[in-house]
């Protein structure tokens, strides 16, 4: 790969000292930062130069929490909260095959590429029986969009029959999602510090996992090495359902189930006692925050601050695209900041904390806080170059004020390896216009499927709640 010099752009390099440059550089070379600091750095002949003049430079964002398949089904259950929204949405994906998968997992990379994203974890838990391969599907939308993927091998075996809420159609049974979970592990996992695939052991959550299921997926992903994914702690129906199943919380559930540890991150973390911070922080277990979702479920707002403060790895998420209709990571960072602050004060989060979750905090989620997150010498060159030169951040003074508090920037340069995967706010290895049609395409045959919208186009998704 061509040698990049980023010259001229205000740095937040997001390093342990929260080191920044007014006017610095950032140079790439095969695949990993070079050079960070103050002032031009020299070119040579053959190097490619970025003038990064009005233009603030940032590690690459990293999404701790997606179900990109769900980029086919936005604007449904528009006002219910996560259990009757998954109860209605649950037989529309019923009808997942690898073609809608494919176009849902393209486009809803593609959307996080263009905010600034350049790791995306994906929690895919909904495999029809006759489906086909829906998780190579979004592997191959990955490599194709050009980010890193964490595949988040999910997993359901308690339908309605045994008092989950998934139809017992959408279910595997244990052993089978077990197995599954272990195939996708051989296939597709690259432990390599500069890997582009990686897989996580994911049962969905506590109301449609069996404990079995639970412990058996904690086994099978510390004998492979791999990490764990769960959501936990969502909401106050969650919290109920588990008192009176199991007669405890959900952060006692996961700790029985061997789910507390360094190499589990957990999505949400909303309903969490000052106890169950003190459990996730001794643990060293990770939370996905998830903002927009939370606000559009009526779910709740997490405790970031007292996360934080507790020295527990917060991250962020973008979540399912059809509880996050924008599907973007870049106004996460907006929304973690104002969330917290309506919770605890004006106080409670300040920009480059905002900036830090969706980029080191997320790293240290997905164990990969020695390869990404910051912008540092030795480090995985994904960085994200803003353009902050335009009307909607003229005379912001600080840069990443503007980043986080302003309207989200249009990318400059988006580098995943070294790899441009946006230029000037246009993708570079996908066509966007092309991806539009596929996702447009696959919604529809989604809603015939599911009896929601006739052949001739007419829909009938305005009469879903």
């Amino acid at each position: 790969m061509t040698r990049t010099v980023i010259q001229g752009a205000a740095v937040a390099t997001v390093d342990a000292r929260g080191t920044e440059y007014a006017e610095g550089h950032v140079v790439v070379d095969g695949g990993r930062i070079t050079a960070v600091g103050a002032g031009a750095a020299p070119v040579g002949p053959g190097d490619r130069v970025v003038d990064g003049r009005g233009c603030l430079a940032t590690p690459g964002l990293v999404n701790t929490h997606h179900h990109l398949y769900q980029w086919a089904t936005r604007g449904y259950a528009q006002q219910s909260d996560l259990f009757h929204w998954l109860v209605e949405l649950y037989p529309v994906w019923a009808g997942l095959d690898e073609d809608t998968t494919r176009a849902a997992a393209t486009a809803g990379l593609l959307r996080l590429a263009r905010t600034g994203c350049t790791t995306a974890a994906d929690h895919h838990y909904v495999f029809p029986a006759a489906g086909g391969d829906l998780l190579g599907a979004t592997v191959d939308a990955a490599g194709a969009v050009g980010i890193r993927l964490h595949a988040a091998r999910g997993s359901m075996d308690r339908g309605v029959s045994s008092g989950g809420l998934p139809p017992d159609s959408l279910v595997e049974t244990t052993d089978g999602a077990l197995a599954a979970t272990q195939a996708a592990i051989e296939r597709w996992h690259d432990p390599a510090p500069d890997a582009f695939t990686r897989v996580a052991v994911a049962p969905c959550s506590p109301f449609s996992v069996s404990a079995e299921l639970m412990s058996g997926a904690a086994e099978l992903a510390r004998a492979a090495g791999v990490r764990l994914h769960t959501h936990l702690a969502e909401t106050v129906g969650e919290e109920v359902q588990c008192l009176a199943e199991y007669g405890c919380t959900p952060v006692e559930y996961a700790e029985r189930t061997g789910w507390i540890g360094p190499d589990v991150w957990l999505a949400h973390g909303v309903h969490l006692s000052d106890r169950a911070i003190e459990v996730l922080a001794a643990g060293g277990t990770g939370v996905a925050h998830c903002p927009t979702s939370n606000a559009r479920l009526g779910a709740g707002t997490a405790r970031v601050a007292d996360l934080l403060a507790a020295g527990v790895a917060v991250g962020l998420g973008a979540d399912g695209a059809a509880s996050n209709e924008d599907g973007g990571l870049g106004p996460e960072l907006r929304q973690a900041a104002y969330q917290a602050r309506l919770r605890d004060g004006a106080d409670a989060l300040d920009v480059r904390q905002a900036l830090w979750l969706g980029t080191m905090g997320g790293a240290l989620c997905l164990g990969r806080q020695d390869e990404l997150g910051s912008l540092e010498p030795g480090k995985l060159a994904d960085v994200a170059l803003w353009r902050l030169d335009g009307l909607a951040h003229a005379g912001i003074a600080d840069p990443v004020a503007a980043l986080v508090l302003g309207s989200l920037p249009p990318l400059r340069l988006l580098l995943a390896g070294g790899r441009t995967v946006v230029e000037d706010d246009v993708a570079t290895r996908v066509d966007e216009h092309g991806a539009a049609r596929a996702l447009a395409a696959a919604g529809t045959r989604l809603a015939v499927a599911a009896g929601l919208s006739g052949p001739s186009g007419g829909s009938a998704l305005r009469h879903i709640r």
